[in-house]
């Protein structure tokens, strides 16, 4: 998340007794959906009070999640909230923060290096536009799966079908030749 679009430092937004958010890099107001589109887009910004100018930006954050988690699809298991809930108050507490950070970083490295190898693996090979297609369609499932995506899936495209279809001839033809080869 260390990527950043426009300007030197983080977008200062402020939030006003009446809730709403004003973005003063766009001299607009935004809604919480506007700041997790900036989130995943790797904008820096910080959340402060209008009236106090505390920096509310860890508040903001977990109201985004929170309303992200009640639009059906969880990515908070009950049992890891339980367990985040009892190291309040436990003399680890300073080191959560930190190893939660670090394991999140690792995880989206590693998600990278898969996606990477994934691709690189079967360049040059039979396997490279399957592998494609694979990797498209596993990209348009896991977009499909994020909350607020479900209105954009609504209905099935036409075609789908026969897409799947082509997809398990092409396997099976590659399958054949394999078994060819190692013959």
């Amino acid at each position: 998340m260390k990527k950043q679009a426009a300007g030197d430092g983080p977008v200062i937004i402020k939030k006003y007794a009446n809730r709403r958010l004003y973005n003063t890099e766009s001299s607009s107001y935004i809604t919480l959906d506007h700041l997790a589109a900036m989130t995943r887009e790797g904008r820096d910004f910080k959340v402060v009070d209008a009236k106090t100018d505390d920096d509310i930006t860890h508040n903001v954050l977990t109201q985004i999640i929170m309303e992200e988690e009640s639009r059906g699809q969880t990515m908070l298991p009950v049992n890891f909230l339980r367990q985040l809930i009892a190291m309040y108050g436990d003399s680890m507490q300073a080191m959560v923060p930190g190893y939660l950070e670090a394991s999140m970083e690792s995880f989206r490295r590693n998600h990278e290096q898969f996606k990477t190898a994934v691709e690189g693996a079967f360049a040059n090979s039979p396997f490279a536009e399957i592998a494609k297609r694979n990797m498209q369609m596993f990209e348009a499932a896991t977009k499909a799966f994020k909350p607020g995506a479900a209105g954009e899936v609504a209905a099935p495209a036409p075609g789908k079908g026969e897409d799947v279809a082509a997809l398990k001839a092409e396997l099976a033809r590659l399958q054949e030749k394999i078994e060819k080869l190692g013959h």
